[in-house]
């Protein structure tokens, strides 16, 4: 009796393989999918204030290390901080009852108010702008983010 030659079976591991690379990418998407929706429900408005406000009190700054300090650099971003101020209490609700927080945005809209009353026309005036409106920055910040 001739013997048949034998066939070899295919290994299973070449569809595990490709089992678990589907896996992978499908496991990514919905991975996604998920953090996509997290993000959807934030709300962005609070970030986006305290990021306007810092890009402006970053360039002001930037004004002053560039001796650029005439009223006709340094106004136009003490109106825009001073017109984000006005939406701090609306952009935090949780907080905007809480006297600290009032207290903080009283402080930094008078110190903007005073800017656009009698605003900086050297360095030194800006300079000690700047650090107003910083120091204005870092107790609210160290009363509410840590």
């Amino acid at each position: 009796m001739a013997s048949q030659p034998e066939t070899k079976k295919p290994s299973a591991a070449s569809r595990y393989l490709f089992l678990f690379l589907i896996g992978l990418v499908v496991g990514a998407i919905c991975t996604v999918m998920a953090l996509r929706a997290i993000q959807a429900r934030q709300d962005p408005f609070p970030d986006s204030v305290m990021h306007v406000m810092a890009k402006h009190s970053g360039l002001l700054a930037d004004k002053v290390k560039q001796n650029r300090c005439a009223a006709t650099d340094t106004i136009p971003h003490v109106r825009t901080l001073r017109a984000m101020a006005n939406d701090l209490d609306m952009a935090f609700p949780g907080i905007a009852d809480d006297q600290r927080f009032r207290t903080h945005t009283s402080q930094f809209r008078a110190d903007l108010d005073a800017a656009l009353g009698a605003p900086p026309t050297d360095c030194a005036a800006a300079g000690a702008l700047v650090e107003k409106v910083g120091a204005d920055c870092k107790a609210c910040h160290q009363d509410f983010r840590g």
